[in-house]
């Protein structure tokens, strides 16, 4: 794998297939939006969302009245088309096209979501690098939600190999710098009607 480019392979994957074509595709993302609202997160907190791509949850964000949005991906093509999805509010996020492992900013984020971007991450230096950058880039008594494919779901995604979790071996990466706040196993439908089970575990900073 060292020789793989994951960039290139990202961008190939948002320039060759729309929306409903990839796996990870929600037409409303609930369990993310579950957890902002269960956050009581202001309107007005730094919220970024790690390997948001095309997602559709600065979308709803958006028209839920939040203002200060930050959504981050390797792929540059995923972030140019959910601008244009997006529209003439896209000038009122602040867009990162960035591996989450070299990302660096000076901005405090007091809500870090990353659904299905972290079981990508497999090897236990860049696994230790990404907790780091975690707590780097939280504001005190942040929340963090981190979604990633459980022990019952899926091997590979995208034709990557992934690394699965359980609730319990989630909550051990990320504490005990983070407190874990709840955990749940959610099914998530793909647009192929196929089931990929996933595990969401919620912190907060200390």
């Amino acid at each position: 794998m060292s020789s793989f480019d994951k960039k290139s392979h990202w961008e190939n994957i948002y320039d060759t297939k729309s929306l409903n074509e990839v796996s990870w595709y929600q037409e409303k993302p609930t369990t993310s939006l579950a957890y902002i609202e269960k956050h009581a997160i202001s309107k007005d907190a730094s919220i970024i969302d790690v390997g948001g791509g095309d997602s559709f949850l600065v979308d709803c964000l958006l028209e839920l009245g939040y203002t200060n949005i930050t959504v981050l991906d390797i792929s540059n093509s995923a972030i140019n088309r959910a601008k244009k999805r997006v529209g003439e509010k896209a000038k009122n996020v602040t867009w990162i096209v960035s591996d989450i492992l070299e990302f660096k900013s000076d901005t405090s984020y007091d809500f870090w979501h990353d659904r299905a971007v972290f079981h990508f991450i497999t090897n236990e230096k860049d696994i230790f690098r990404y907790k780091e950058n975690v707590i780097a880039h939280l504001s005190d008594s942040a929340n963090v939600v981190i979604g990633t494919f459980s022990f019952e779901g899926p091997l590979k995604c995208s034709g990557i190999e992934i690394k699965q979790y359980s609730k319990e071996t989630l909550a051990n990466v990320f504490t005990p710098e983070l407190s874990l706040l709840s955990s749940q196993y959610v099914d998530h439908i793909t647009p192929f009607d196929t089931i990929q089970n996933f595990v969401f575990c919620s912190f907060q900073k200390n």
